[in-house]
């Protein structure tokens, strides 16, 4: 069956790379033709990769607590929803110290999530080349968080979401930028020494799409089209109705096991997303910003529910 999860996964691999490069590609050209500062395509695109993106996290409960009692399992819910209200709350009221721990928190998740995604591969493929883990988690997690975080396209949204976190970087946006660029640059001479150019491709996409698409589109295209649909295929080798798909060679029904579960909360999400916009001035730009306030903090629960599904794939 090993054969049949490495079709889903170089499959999604395929889709995450081609989406970031079209990504790339449609910000040069609408850049061009309507100006960096025009939303609409922004909104319109941005609205296509979240929607892709949110619902991967819904599914901890199932992962995490199988075949639990309903009690266990409303009380789950309860402490993950929680952990994500304070995490909303600390984004949006506290100062830029709960901002900075969640945005790392949430570079730290995706950067080990794309590492154990390529191992998945790695084992079912046997290559004879070993993964610089380190190196690829640091880049491919931290280039599509900090860079569109210190662009100077981003500081009108944080000033929206909230004043106190626009300076978040204590004015140090380049020599942060510096170094990110830095890291991404460092990962691809190892990954090339190491003989892994596809990965020394997947951080020379990240990197050009966090410089060359406004900071919007760089990371929902990021947390949408590239780390959710890579975190999805690693939910099919964890859900049995998945796996039941998988020796019936059914790779859509085994990739859809793992996607319509959550799709009430791509609902809840843009819901509470519209609740929070509601008072600002501006609806549609305010809406997607706080959708992304809304994602950052629910990667707090997550990234403590996924840890061991993360350690089983990278051990």
């Amino acid at each position: 069956m090993k054969e049949v999860e490495l079709r889903l996964f170089n499959w999604v691999r395929n889709f995450s790379t081609l989406a970031v490069l079209a990504a790339i590609l449609l910000s040069l050209v609408f850049s061009n033709l309507l100006g960096s500062s025009s939303m609409g395509w922004q909104i319109t695109l941005a609205a296509v990769a979240l929607a892709i993106g949110i619902p991967h996290g819904a599914l901890d409960h199932l992962v995490t607590l199988p075949r639990s009692k309903p009690l266990t399992m409303v009380l789950f819910i309860l402490i993950y929803v929680a952990i994500a209200v304070i995490s909303v709350f600390a984004i949006l009221r506290f100062n830029t110290a709960g901002f900075i721990v969640v945005v790392l928190m949430s570079a730290t998740h995706f950067g080990i999530g794309d590492a154990a995604f390529l191992s998945e591969i790695d084992r079912r493929s046997e290559s004879k080349s070993k993964l610089p883990r380190t190196a690829y988690a640091v880049a491919s997690g931290f280039i599509p968080v900090v860079i569109p975080l210190v662009n100077s396209g981003s500081n009108d949204a944080l000033k929206k979401v909230n004043p106190a976190i626009m300076d978040w970087h204590g004015r140090f946006a380049t020599q942060l930028l510096v170094a990110a660029i830095a890291v991404g640059i460092t990962s691809l001479i190892v990954l090339i020494v190491k003989g892994r150019r596809r990965e020394a491709i997947d951080i020379a996409l990240l990197l050009t799409l966090s410089l060359v698409a406004p900071p919007l589109i760089a990371f929902a295209v990021y947390f949408g089209c590239w780390h959710a649909m890579r975190h999805t295929a690693r939910l099919t080798l964890a859900l049995d109705s998945s796996q039941r798909a998988y020796k019936e060679n059914q790779l859509p029904k085994a990739f859809s096991r793992a996607v319509f579960p959550g799709v009430p909360a791509l609902v809840g999400t843009f819901g509470i997303a519209g609740i929070l916009a509601a008072n600002g001035q501006d609806f549609d730009n305010d809406f997607f910003w706080m959708a992304l306030v809304v994602v950052w903090a629910l990667t707090v629960p997550h990234m403590m529910v996924t840890a061991r599904l993360d350690r089983a794939a990278l051990t």
